[in-house]
């Protein structure tokens, strides 16, 4: 692909030298002879890289180069000057420039930052490339009412340094949520650093969460700093916040209150800039009844508390986010995008979704991969998803028992079985949510016979 710079100096004779070495380098380039022309060949020709001359008659190249700065943030401008100065290299810098070069030129100089400033576009667009599909990947899908409201809520609360407490059943979307809200935040550009304190273990979160000194502590093998280090001038998201222990929610409270860290086996305090995002399946208020959660420390992270609708609330939002998932697969595979039936989009709103949005994405991708035909038939949807919706878990179906002893081993299937579900059958994660020894579970999925959808061998 051809690279495209463009020159403009008032002086023909530059422009024609550097017109010719950079044409024998193999670029394409366009020259003007002022700073009117220039910014209107800009427009038209959108160089990859642009040399500026300092000074020339009318408009001067410092105010040329905060022309196109506002116009595009991403130019890459040099600027060339006969007698620049240190005040005119600062002020150059200041207005981003990427570098300033003095006349005459150095032909080997020009070669050499002409690579560098290739190299240094190329890796920033791929950066933004990366960055546009990392957010893809956590955009958050839906039309209806339910999303619309928790859209406008984050709208509200990203331009502000409140903290927010998440709550909403697991596969929801609550980490979507918290980014959204750091990537609408002024510390967009700063660390999203992310805990799931339902998944480190109760004596390592406070290590995790505040760092360790080297000796400290059995594996303690060099100093290390922790999330609330890593996230400074940034946002940390406490995930399942309801699962911290109590003295690690002790520390945090501290931390909240003062904005100091002091590392595991250290003695000086370290200040952080961070902003605190929290999120929950529990009902924390339960928690704080129970004594397994500190009011003072729900009090400080519900600022601003927001709520993720469940997909069975918001079951009209079902076809847009299939689609979104098929087009993430696609693209993630490099291949076309799988179509869909009407009739199938129509079943997949019918089933019964205890694990959310989570549960739907990792159905789709089954569906992408073990589908028969090129377009996901209803068919596919009673082979690969299963028919939940006969899953004898209502009310109407525990009233068909017979004997209380029926209803209660029908409930207690029922309700492991959703539970398994929402843990995306995660026996561990399962077993600790319930407060049960994970034995006792597996006892309980082999007595009532508890299986994932089947899938064909």
């Amino acid at each position: 692909m051809t690279r495209r710079i463009l020159v403009i100096d008032d002086e023909p004779g530059i422009r024609q030298a550097l017109g010719q070495l950079l044409e024998y380098e193999g670029f394409d380039v366009r020259t003007a002879s002022g700073g009117a022309e220039g910014i209107t060949l800009y427009d038209s020709f959108r160089p990859q890289l642009v040399f500026l001359d300092v000074k020339m008659a009318g408009l001067d190249g410092l105010e040329v180069l905060k022309r196109l700065r506002q116009a595009d943030p991403n130019a890459t401008v040099v600027m060339i000057s006969g007698h620049a100065t240190i005040q005119t290299a600062v002020e150059a810098t200041q207005l981003g420039a990427y570098d300033i070069l003095e006349k005459p030129l150095d032909t080997d100089r020009v070669l050499v930052l002409l690579r560098n400033a290739f190299t240094n576009r190329q890796l920033t667009e791929e950066n933004d490339r990366l960055r546009e599909t990392i957010e893809s990947r956590y955009e958050i899908v839906g039309r209806s009412f339910g999303i619309r409201s928790l859209l406008e809520r984050i709208e509200r609360v990203t331009g502000t340094p409140a903290r927010v407490l998440i709550t909403g059943e697991n596969g929801t979307g609550k980490e979507l949520v918290a980014r959204a809200i750091h990537r609408g935040s002024q510390r967009a550009r700063k660390p999203f650093i992310e805990v799931n304190c339902a998944a480190i273990p109760s004596e390592l979160i406070e290590s995790e969460l505040f760092g360790h000194m080297k000796g400290s502590f059995t594996g303690a093998i060099a100093d290390r700093a922790g999330k609330f280090e890593q996230a400074h001038g940034g946002t940390l998201f406490l995930d399942e916040i309801g699962d911290m222990s109590q003295s690690a929610q002790a520390k945090v409270l501290r931390v909240l209150q003062d904005g100091f860290v002091t590392r595991i086996g250290g003695s000086k305090p370290v200040q952080v800039d961070v902003r605190v995002l929290a999120a929950t399946n529990k009902d924390l208020e339960e928690e704080i009844a129970a004594g397994r959660f500190r009011e003072d420390l729900y009090y400080r992270l519900n600022v601003v508390p927001i709520t993720v609708p469940a997909l069975r609330e918001r079951r009209e939002d079902i076809p847009l986010l299939v689609r979104h998932f098929l087009q993430q697969f696609a693209e993630r595979d490099g291949l076309p995008a799988r179509s869909i039936s009407d009739e199938a989009l129509q079943r997949l709103s019918e089933l019964d979704w205890p694990g959310n949005v989570r549960e739907l994405r990792n159905t789709m991708e089954r569906l992408v991969i073990l589908a028969s035909a090129a377009s996901i038939s209803v068919a596919d949807i009673d082979r690969l998803a299963g028919r939940r919706t006969a899953e004898p878990s209502g009310i109407g179906s525990l009233l068909d028992c017979n004997t209380f002893e029926e209803f209660k081993q029908a409930a207690e299937r029922a309700f492991l079985l959703a539970k398994l579900r929402a843990f995306d059958w995660n026996v561990s994660e399962t077993a600790r949510a319930l407060d049960m020894p994970r034995s006792n579970l597996y006892k309980k999925i082999e007595r009532y016979a508890l299986t994932r959808e089947s899938l064909p061998g």
